[in-house]
């Protein structure tokens, strides 16, 4: 006697060793044996053999129309052996009743299982939709096959294109294009960014930068859309200021948010002023103009081009142009002439007269430390003005140095970045020029110390006021100890303040314009401001901006280091340089001595931090934004250096981050799209992305 029975829903036969009243015990043809509960017997039969029963019954089962097979079968209740009678003939025996079984059992869209190999009919609209849907999937089949054949065969799709960065880094697991893709990789056993890369699909290195970053944080695009949004007017009547300002950007600049006056040198006694532009008088808090620059949070900046977190004609309105009387937000600090001690200090909302916008580019080899000190000529703009605030930098930069406990030191010079042979959104192929600027310049030094001074001066008269804002803190230099965000006035180690709130650059960063509308109303409240703040205390919107803030800006930084990071690629490619000197840091990272580079040498993981080595470059990979190198020759030991930890103070003054903070983001730059792109790896055994 043998026993057809399901197991979990599969089917087994074997012969019936021994019998009890809820049980069997049945014999495999592999000779185990297993106990089958009687309810789970479907057929017992006493030939053919099991095997050859099996087997006769899949070859039946595939011959059975399942149309004709709905149609012949009884109406209601029904067992599989009625099947086979109605559809093969009334003496239909094991191997037609076993066929019956397996072809019910795999077209649930015909017949509905009820349990113990009894079945039911289903609905006729049913088995309409049934067919209908597994005609679509065998369509999306057909179609990603065929997507498959023309990627393998070295051609991209347009659907598949259209969906790149979706499959590279956000995968719909389940859309046809990915499972194109993954097939695809499969079939021709290449990782998917190669393969996407050899069927044309990435055209430009730079344009995958740029549209991936555009894919993760402008998905509706970067523009402010058809209708362009007006700048509100300002409607205080502002009191014009008796000053003449000026500020200092680089030529590029559009957004001026800070300008600089200086009155009564020769005096005894100097007012310094810091007025900042002033977009919070007429940008209301939840207006539109406030929901776009809350989503946008700060601008972009990158070579040759930027994403602006405010509409050009609003920057345009309210930016500190030179030849207008500007609506400002200023800060007045009266300073003994001779000692530079601070006497007072006065916040004001009025019109500030801009006189001049100096740039960085057209007067920093004019304006060195000799003619500001008067050793050398000082032939240009604002000469006694521009002395004056070098001499009160270096002494407010002398003060927190004192409050830090070390000196800051800028061992590395800022880069400069400008694109030649382009006209608007860079393209990747223009030229690239890359300049130097030292750190701690004077008129950096001067813009720099002016706005520390202005934010940490304003942070304390928020907390005065008991008026929340968002701070900046650091609680101490020890390596590893952050900057942090929050809405206490916590002092921040890094730059030797008490506390520290960004409110400078209000037409560029999203934190600053809130701090701005606190300090607005302080400024015309007074002591009852904290009822008139748009933000109270223990605002829940003031965490959400932080978190918002914090993730936007990151995202922000970390594109802006890798453009710059391919753009310094494409220098070496276009200049045909082979080799480079660097400096060791650690791990095997070495950093390039007259370029903003950081990458990896073999050969160098156990010379000493800051030994000199000459690099051979051997490969450029502008897509995962690395550099491939060979240690060439070790030129020197290194140099006694003093305390490392001292680089990097935070903020306006310098980075927030010393060497080791910036080898680990060389090396998320040189890895983050390998990382991204193990989503979509066809399966372990396909070689790794990149």
């Amino acid at each position: 006697m043998y026993a057809l029975f399901d197991d979990a829903g599969k089917f087994h036969v074997g012969r019936v060793m021994s019998e009890a009243d809820s049980s069997l015990q049945v014999e495999l043809d592999s000779g185990k044996r297993v106990k089958v509960k009687a309810a789970n017997v479907m057929l017992r039969f006493e030939q053919p053999a099991p095997a050859q029963l099996m087997a006769s019954a899949q070859a039946l089962a595939g011959e059975i129309d399942l149309d004709l097979a709905w149609e012949f079968a009884p109406e209601g209740e029904f067992g599989f052996a009625d099947l086979a009678r109605e559809y093969f003939d009334a003496s239909a025996g094991a191997e037609r009743q076993a066929a019956a079984l397996l072809r019910l059992f795999e077209a649930p869209h015909y017949f509905r299982r009820l349990g113990r190999g009894l079945f039911r009919k289903a609905p006729e609209e049913t088995v309409k939709a049934a067919l209908a849907a597994i005609e679509r999937k065998q369509q999306v089949a057909a179609q990603i096959a065929a997507w498959a054949d023309e990627l393998v065969a070295g051609r991209c799709p347009a659907p598949v294109r259209e969906q790149l960065f979706r499959i590279l880094f956000r995968p719909d697991k389940n859309g046809p294009e990915y499972k194109a893709v993954v097939e695809a990789a499969r079939r021709a056993q290449k990782a998917p960014l190669d393969l996407l890369t050899a069927a044309g699909a990435i055209a430009s290195p730079y344009q995958f930068h740029w549209q991936r970053f555009l894919f993760d944080q402008f998905p509706k695009g970067a523009g402010f859309g058809a209708v362009p949004l007006a700048a509100p007017a300002v409607q205080d009547e502002l009191p014009l200021a008796a000053v003449r300002a000026f500020s200092i950007d680089d030529s590029a600049t559009t957004e001026i948010d800070d300008a600089l006056s200086v009155q009564g040198l020769g005096s005894g006694t100097v007012v310094f002023g810091v007025h900042i532009a002033v977009p919070g008088l007429a940008i209301a808090p939840d207006s539109a103009l406030d929901r776009i620059a809350r989503e946008r949070l700060s601008t972009v900046y990158m070579p040759g081009w930027k994403v602006t977190m405010l509409p050009d004609a609003v920057v345009q309105a309210y930016t500190l142009a030179e030849g207008r009387d500007c609506p400002a937000l200023s800060l007045y600090v009266t300073l003994d002439e001779a000692t530079l001690e601070v006497r007072a200090s006065q916040s004001r909302l009025e019109r500030v007269p801009i006189a001049a916008n100096l740039r960085h580019d057209r007067l920093d080899a004019l304006v060195t430390e000799a003619s500001l000190d008067g050793a050398a000529p000082a032939d240009y703009p604002f000469a006694p003005e521009l002395a004056f605030a070098h001499r009160l930098a270096r002494a407010l930069k002398a003060r927190r140095e004192q409050v830090r406990g070390k000196p800051e030191v800028f061992n590395r010079p800022d880069y400069t970045f400008r694109l030649q042979g382009g006209d608007g959104e860079p393209t990747g192929d223009e030229t690239v020029e890359i300049g130097t600027r030292r750190r701690g310049a004077p008129l950096d030094l001067i813009v720099a110390e002016a706005m520390i001074l202005a934010n940490s001066t304003w942070g304390g008269w928020l907390a005065e006021h008991g008026v929340p804002a968002i701070y900046r803190s650091q609680a101490s230099l020890l390596p590893g100890i952050k900057v942090r965000m929050g809405t206490r006035p916590l002092p921040h180690a890094g730059m030797g303040v008490a506390q520290y709130a960004w409110a400078t650059s209000p037409l560029r960063r999203y934190v600053d314009l809130v701090n701005q509308w606190q300090i607005i109303a302080c400024v015309r409240h007074g002591r009852t401001a904290a009822l008139a703040a748009p933000f109270k205390p223990k605002d829940a919107q003031l965490f959400s901006v932080i978190s918002a803030f914090d993730t936007a800006y990151a995202a922000y930084n970390g594109f802006q280091q890798g453009i710059e990071r391919y753009w310094t690629l494409r220098w070496l490619q276009q200049n045909a340089v082979a080799e480079l000197e660097a400096a060791v840091m650690k791990d095997g990272l070495v950093r390039a001595e007259t370029l903003p580079l950081v990458f990896r040498v073999p050969g160098t993981e156990a010379l000493a931090r800051g030994s000199r080595i000459r690099a051979r470059i051997t490969a450029i990979d502008l897509l995962t934004l690395d550099l491939h190198a060979t240690l060439a020759a070790r030129l020197e030991a290194p140099a006694a250096t003093g305390d490392a930890a001292a680089e990097g103070t935070g903020d306006e003054a310098t980075d927030e981050a010393g060497d080791d903070a910036e080898a680990a983001g060389a090396l998320m730059l040189a890895t983050a799209l390998d990382d991204a792109l193990a989503g979509a790896a066809p399966d372990p055994a396909t070689p790794a992305a990149g």
